[in-house]
């Protein structure tokens, strides 16, 4: 039960707030989403599941009322806070704005802080041994021999760190470096340890002496995920004393996805395992104990055994082009099974990369002891560990891809989604490649067993005005304690905007449509000052913007010509001035895009956002749901349609006063069966349907 002090706490804060807050408005549901989550997290619904799902429309203020929902609660009961996102800029505005705020008026005093995953920070060994500071191992650290502007590029991080000029942190680097380059310089759980003198001070440690601290954390939800893997408690604080709010909880499902699978190179691999024998010797060698023998013995026999496997899937490959012979290059195995030739050397592999790693961390632990007794000079001893730390971490991921490609799916689940892609550079390789297609059985497993509470949230979470279609992704369902909650936006939709369904002589899959469309966009833009054109792929938004070539008012500011914040800059520029703006993006802009008032008032959606299941992951669903006699566009793709229409429109209406026209150039929402339902799901604007 929610005690009664902390009831009264939080009417006291929200009056406190409230009086603070300039042109506040006190909205029925943002009190109602308030006292649903702290009760649904006392455990008064159900003591076993304190899960709540809420979407909550545009205009409700849902971070006020999560953040009022939970920080009392949590501090009245000993416990933390997590909340995840899935944007930086989600992030910042609650670690800049929200939690600032609430801290100031609440007159509870309380913690919070922004949480990283290591791989943020960079690992100031690893640059040092890159640059060749470091005496040994600097070519044995980069994958591909390394050009003089890389190393060029590391040494100038590395002055700027050292004065000050740069903190060590991924998100704070002037100039982003290309991911493959980062990824060699990137803390590691394997190398990075805090015990070693070149270590202790590095930035990610600096970093985490706070967060012990903390009773907010703010996360994002791959870090959610790898603290979960690691079975909870490891990165984060231990799940059964913390609350986690998961907003923008639409991406958690792929997001899941994304982070369950695993990839690995044939060819690329057998080169680092080349150097792995090598780094064994190296070990044998310098470390004077007789235990290190077994292990770099058994080690360069796995090593052989890996080259020779790895060597044999590639001839097996070989053998097969015209399973390539296609547009991605890329042979995925249908239900995800592999053929038998395969699966034997998939499954040996399985069983020598997973012994490679024992003995991997044998050795390690040696190397480890060999440095605190002091028998290793300490240079040399830091310069192993760091690149042992390096090596290991690959032995993993390739012991990860090889145990999913061989593993037997289980009958009563989804089967994981297998294939190989073909690489081009200087010798052809070849990509192995495996991932879940349904995560609910993960998420339950790992998150909604063990946490105290979970609030998931979301301006967009139901599909055709159901739940249901979420849940399926997310492992939760309808009638197992867990609390719903659909919070309709305050908006007034039926004075504020129009919904127009122009009359139109084609559809999407007619050859004459992009033409008919530039023609209606050209119609549509005349005379308005803020218009946005959202496209469903790039193709059609570069033929379209060759077909209106000087036909627009004005020049369009086209996605992908220019960084997504200064075209947005730009838009508003032009607007301030009083001149027409026309903005062109795709997917991405019809999510997370805030363009409020007179900044867009026209808004043009070319196409119902139907996902083609182009991604192997996709295509995996999609067959297991036939082989299960379903109907994959009815259960995946009319769903993820609707959910991605509600946020496209959404993106007209960002604060009470806003107004506008939003035009839809699909006439199937009037001419197919699924229409009404997609047309019934979105927020009750007026309609004009010629």
């Amino acid at each position: 039960m929610l005690a009664a002090n902390v009831k009264n706490q939080i009417r006291e804060i929200y009056k406190a707030i409230s009086s603070a807050l300039p042109n506040f408005r006190s909205r029925r549901e943002q009190n109602y989403m308030v006292a649903e989550i702290s009760k649904t997290l006392a455990g008064e619904y159900d003591k076993q599941r304190r899960i709540i799902v809420i979407e909550a429309g545009t205009g409700i203020g849902k971070s006020l009322a999560y953040i009022l929902g939970t920080i009392p609660l949590a501090l009245a009961s000993k416990k933390k806070v997590c909340i995840s996102t899935a944007t930086v800029a989600l992030q910042e505005q609650l670690l800049h704005k929200d939690l600032p705020f609430f801290l100031q008026h609440s007159g509870i005093d309380f913690k919070f802080g922004l949480v990283k995953g290591r791989q943020r920070y960079v690992c100031l060994a690893k640059l040092e041994m890159l640059i060749g500071e470091s005496s040994t191992g600097q070519m044995a650290m980069w994958q591909t021999k390394p050009d003089q502007s890389q190393i060029q590029s590391l040494q100038q991080l590395l002055q700027d760190y050292r004065a000050g000029r740069w903190n060590g942190e991924w998100d704070t680097l002037e100039t982003p470096l290309p991911d493959h380059l980062w990824q060699q310089i990137a803390s590691d759980k394997h190398s990075c340890h805090k015990q070693l003198a070149n270590h202790a001070n590095c930035p990610f440690h600096k970093a985490r002496e706070d967060l012990d601290e903390w009773d907010v954390l703010i996360a994002n939800h791959s870090l959610l995920l790898a603290d979960l893997e690691l079975g909870g408690g490891v990165i984060l604080p231990e799940p059964e004393n913390l609350f986690y709010v998961i907003d923008e909880a639409h991406h958690l499902p792929i997001v899941a996805r994304d982070f369950s699978s695993a990839q690995a190179t044939v060819r690329g691999a057998t080169d680092w395992l080349e150097k792995v024998g090598k780094l064994a010797g190296k070990l044998q060698a310098q470390i004077k104990s007789n235990n290190i023998i077994a292990p770099a013995q058994a080690m360069l026999d796995r090593v052989a055994e890996l080259t020779s496997l790895l060597n044999k899937v590639a001839h097996f490959c070989e053998t097969q082009p015209k399973l390539f012979a296609n547009e991605d290059q890329r042979w995925r195995f249908e239900h995800g099974k592999l053929p038998g030739a395969l699966l034997i050397l998939a499954e040996n592999l399985s069983t020598a990369s997973s012994d490679a790693v024992k003995q991997f961390n044998k050795m390690q632990l040696l190397l480890n002891e060999s440095f605190k007794d002091g028998e290793l000079p300490k240079h040399q001893a830091e310069a192993l560990l760091t690149e042992c730390g390096f090596m290991l971490q690959r032995l993993e991921n390739l012991q990860k891809l090889w145990k999913m490609m061989a593993r037997e799916d289980n009958p009563k689940g989804a089967p994981l989604a297998r294939w190989i892609e073909v690489i081009s550079g200087k010798q052809p390789d070849y990509l192995c490649s495996a991932s879940p297609i349904e995560v609910g059985f993960m998420l339950e497993k790992m998150l909604w067993e063990k946490a105290a509470g979970v609030v998931l949230c979301s301006a967009t979470l139901r599909a055709l005005n159901s739940f249901e279609h979420f849940t399926y992704q997310v492992g939760l369902s309808l009638n197992d304690g867990s609390r719903y909650l659909a919070l309709q936006s305050p908006f007034d939709f039926a004075n504020n905007a129009t919904l127009f369904l122009p009359q139109m002589q084609t559809e999407p899959a007619d050859d004459a449509y992009t033409d008919e469309l530039a023609q209606q966009i050209k119609a549509l833009v005349e005379e308005e000052q803020a218009t946005l054109v959202l496209f469903a792929s790039y193709w059609q938004m570069e033929k379209a913007t060759e077909l209106l070539k000087d036909k627009l008012p004005t020049e369009p500011l086209i996605q992908g010509n220019a960084p997504r914040q200064l075209l947005l800059e730009t838009h508003k520029q032009r607007c301030d001035s009083g001149q027409p703006s026309i903005l062109f993006g795709t997917g991405s802009f019809s999510e997370g895009l805030d363009l409020p008032g007179d900044y867009l008032t026209n808004l043009i959606v070319t196409k119902l956002p139907f996902a083609v299941p182009t991604s192997p992951v996709e295509q995996a669903h999609s067959e297991y749901i036939k082989l299960k006699g379903g109907n994959p566009f009815l259960q995946l793709t009319i769903p993820d349609a609707s959910r991605k229409l509600i946020q496209s429109c959404g993106r007209l209406l960002r604060k009470e006063e806003d107004y506008g026209r939003i035009t839809i150039l699909d006439r199937r929402l009037v001419s197919k069966r699924y229409g009404k339902a997609l047309l019934d799901a979105l927020p009750p604007y007026r309609r004009v349907i010629e």
